[in-house]
């Protein structure tokens, strides 16, 4: 089933997302220095992952021990 339609996968592929934009920010931060367009897209989700960091880790947490039990 695709992930728009399958609510956890659509929140892990957002988490998945949002860690790989602030890791790509971190390692090489001239790809992500144009804040709108394409491309502003992910620089807001690094933004995100940089500001959330804390609640990002969690749910990726919550996330990994959902697929154990569910």
């Amino acid at each position: 089933m695709s992930a728009l339609f399958n609510f956890h996968s659509f929140l892990t592929v957002v988490l998945l997302g949002i860690c790989a934009c602030t890791y790509v920010k971190m390692h090489f931060p001239a790809l992500l220095e144009q804040r709108t367009g394409f491309r502003g897209v992910f620089w807001k989700a690094a933004r995100i992952g940089e500001r959330l960091s804390p609640w990002v880790a969690v749910g990726c947490f919550i996330m990994g021990v959902s697929i154990i039990f569910f």
